[in-house]
């Protein structure tokens, strides 16, 4: 049952934005940097944060967003593969976010401590345990611990309540309070504060463990106010950027209780949106407060809670701010960590069926997630007792950094895809969430490249691992579909619309008509291998009949089947289907479709067996219509040896077709450009009567010299023969060739029809080419 509005939604995110680094490191940061600069961080971080905000804001509106929330959108958008690997990466960031709180609420407890053990004496064994943070931690998450195993989110929502209460009344005092001597800059020696810039908790230190040192300014003061103008012991500005973001990176917290939400698409954009800004307006009143209220050195003296000595009745109502916001923080995360996680196993991305099943079950009515609640837990607890999060917090720091650029990048996507199913009721605009979606991602390498690149890396495992044990799942996701929809449009347009500079080099742009695809492959290869690198291509296969149900189907069906073929063979050929009456409709609709990558198509291929020349009559009547189109026309003799060993390409050339002779020297070029024929050779022959033979000779040995193409002069023979003994040679010297190359023109086809293409049952292939015009090797 769904039982929660928006309150929840805004009170989870904004507990979390005032959480533990506002307490603990904020003053450190206005110390550092000063009023304005503090200003500057506070507004690049929300660089990030608004159109992350923005984002969620626009998805959840047009998508009803389940349980699991960030990671809900991210698996419906990018498909889930990649949206479970982020998932995934964004649940432990959620699950170890829950020590770094509880970490944290053990330092509203430093005071204490302190005090007790200066106070009374004590064994040392008690003096030590006191002195461990996991002495408070462990206590504080078995009680969360108790509350969300056994009470649920229902609960947590309640105790969020109270703890809010107990945030806002902290706050109210601390800008109740004057600071008293705190602007005066002795009173903290100078000593001291460096001693503590050098010893400061690193967990909040995504730089590395050597924090660099201005020289300090010892000279008084000659006023009592602050005074940026002479700054003490700088840190770089990303330095302190790293370390003062994660307090404005739980505007996402509040998403997590999506399935537990009666509206999500009115409580998810409202609360994290409202969160947000009322974070961003607070933070600028702390750093003026902060600002005119301490010296910078008090300010960066982190052994004590600066934000204590400013308050009214700072010394308790501060350290109990700051254990109610980093208890609120953590309960945000123990509520939203197992929810990403059964999401997760719901989706059935864990490799046995048995881990999904027991991840993904749910408690009672509300459906709590007991058993992701319980290894969340578990995770969270071995973080507390390791006490060291330094390292782990930083590329932790990442992933959420991660999410929030995938969730911007989510929004700018759906943009560009202009998917009519996109239909937010909140729009953002399209350079929001791009400027979001870089920020995220450059922000990350400025805050830190090594635990950037080790984030990254960390994905990139995630990924294959996801992918290897979901194959059913690697289906391309609707955004992506979209955005490559649009490309393709724009750059055919811009193609188009281009004025292209002419060039006298030929490409083929080539298009394949088969109506026999399943019972002889020969023609496909061949369009695979001319489309490999150097040219394009598109294969058709012709069903004959009128356009109906029935046959429509059988397209669709007959299309599967080819993308299928073009998938196993890695070809870079378009497929599809055309339904016509007759070869001649089906070569009129072939001739006038559109070429891919923004070219015209400009040659035919057409196949047939060499056993059954009756399969060329329609061709052969038909060759007219395909003249007049001026496109090159090439034809496959299919044998049943094949391509066979796909060593050896023979050419022939004779005195009446030497107008092809370049455009079948090119085609055999460009089919050994693919890997299938990577080890053959080129040989070519030519056939010419005596008188013409030397004269040729020279011409075509230049041909090949100057066109630069990879045939050896030794791999070229010249023979003096009379034209009625060509075949008979023919066959002799190309009985053992792989594909041999023929020419042939109009003229002949007018007059001998189907004979042109006959008394060659010795070769293997043959390929029969017909130049439109002569084409130049260059």
């Amino acid at each position: 049952m769904k039982k929660f509005g928006t309150l929840p939604v805004f009170l989870t995110a904004i507990s979390t934005i005032l959480g533990a680094v506002m307490f603990l490191r904020f003053g450190f940061a206005v110390g550092q940097v000063g009023f304005w600069g503090t200003i500057a961080i506070i507004l690049i971080g929300h660089a990030v944060t608004i159109p992350t905000a923005m984002a969620i804001a626009e998805i959840a509106t047009n998508q009803k967003v389940e349980g699991g929330g960030e990671y809900y959108i991210i698996s419906r958008s990018f498909g889930l593969v990649i949206g479970s690997t982020i998932g995934i990466a964004l649940y432990f960031s959620q699950a170890i976010s829950i020590a770094f709180y509880v970490m944290a609420f053990s330092e509203a407890f430093t005071s204490l401590i302190d005090w007790l053990t200066s106070t009374y004496a004590m064994p040392d064994w008690l003096f030590t345990l006191l002195q461990m943070k996991q002495t408070i931690g462990i206590p504080a998450l078995l009680a969360l611990t108790y509350i969300m195993l056994t009470k649920g989110a229902n609960l947590g929502v309640k105790a969020l309540y109270i703890v809010v209460v107990t945030l806002a009344i902290s706050l109210i005092a601390f800008f109740l309070g004057t600071g008293g001597d705190l602007n005066t800059p002795d009173v903290v020696s100078t000593e001291f504060v460096q001693d503590t810039i050098n010893n400061i908790d690193t967990t909040f230190f995504p730089q590395g463990d050597e924090v660099p040192i201005v020289e300090m300014n010892t000279s008084p003061p000659t006023s009592s106010t602050p005074d940026d103008s002479n700054p003490i012991n700088k840190l770089g500005f990303f330095i302190v950027f790293a370390i003062i973001f994660p307090a404005f990176t739980g505007m996402t917290a509040g998403v997590g209780l999506s399935g537990d939400l009666k509206n999500p698409g009115k409580s998810i954009p409202l609360g994290t949106l409202a969160a947000t800004i009322a974070g961003m307006v607070m933070y600028f009143f702390l750093a003026y407060k902060l600002h005119i209220s301490a010296s910078p050195e008090s300010l960066m003296d982190t052994t004590h809670l600066v934000m204590a000595d400013i308050a009214w009745q700072g010394w308790w109502l501060i350290p109990v701010g700051l254990a109610a916001a980093t208890i609120s923080s953590a309960l945000g995360s123990i509520m939203v960590a197992p929810r990403t996680l059964q999401a997760i196993a719901r989706d059935r991305i864990f490799p046995t069926p048995r881990v999904n099943n027991w991840l993904s079950l749910g408690k009672g009515k509300t459906d709590e997630p007991f058993n992701a609640t319980l290894i969340t837990i578990i995770i969270a607890g071995i973080f507390i007792f390791a006490g060291a999060l330094d390292g782990v917090a930083q590329i932790i720091s990442m992933f959420f950094m991660v999410s929030y650029g995938t969730l911007s990048l989510i929004s700018f996507l759906n943009h560009f895809a202009s998917d009519p199913a996109y239909r937010p009721t909140f729009k953002s605009r399209w350079y929001i969430s791009l400027f979001g979606a870089i920020a995220s991602f450059g922000l990350m390498f400025f805050m830190n490249p090594m635990y950037a690149f080790s984030a990254v890396l960390m994905i990139i495992v995630l990924y294959f691992l996801v992918s290897f044990y979901n194959k059913d799942k690697t289906s391309m996701a609707v955004i992506f579909q979209g955005v490559l929809f649009q490309f393709v449009r724009r750059t055919h347009v811009f193609l188009q619309n281009a004025d292209k500079e002419q060039s006298k080099s030929w490409r083929p742009s080539a298009v394949a008509i088969s109506e026999d695809t399943f019972k002889r492959l020969d023609a496909f290869n061949l369009m695979r291998w001319i489309a490999h690198q150097y040219g394009f291509g598109t294969y058709i296969h012709f069903i004959k009949g009128y356009l109906s149900k029935e046959t429509n189907k059988i397209g669709k069906e007959t299309k599967a089947q080819l993308i299928k073929m073009a998938e196993s063979t890695n070809s870079h050929v378009i497929v599809d289907t055309i339904i016509s009456p007759s070869f001649t409709s089906t070569v009129a609709q072939v001739i006038q479709l559109p070429g891919i990558a923004g070219t015209d198509n400009n040659l035919l291929l057409f196949e047939y067996p060499k056993d059954d020349l009756t399969q060329l009559d329609d061709l052969v009547d038909n060759f007219k219509l395909i003249r007049a189109s001026a496109f090159d026309t090439i034809i496959l003799g299919s044998s049943h040896r094949g391509f066979s060993f796909r060593k050896k390409i023979h050419i022939w050339i004779t005195s009446k077709d030497y107008d092809n002779a370049s455009l079948m020297i090119l085609l055999a070029y460009i089919i050994m450009g693919h890997k299938d024929w990577r080890h053959s050779t080129i040989n070519i022959f030519a056939l010419f009567p005596e008188e013409k033979l030397e004269k040729e000779r020279k011409k075509l040995i230049q041909l090949i010299s100057e066109g630069q193409l990879p045939i050896s002069p030794s791999n070229v023979e010249f023979i003096r023969i009379q034209e009625e003994e060509s075949r008979t040679i023919i066959s002799e010297k190309s009985k053992m060739a792989d594909l041999t190359i023929l020419g042939f023109n109009a003229s002949t086809i007018k007059r001998t029809g189907v004979e042109t293409f006959a008394n060659y049952d010795e070769l293997g292939n043959v390929l029969f080419v017909n130049a439109a015009v002569e084409k130049v090797i260059k």
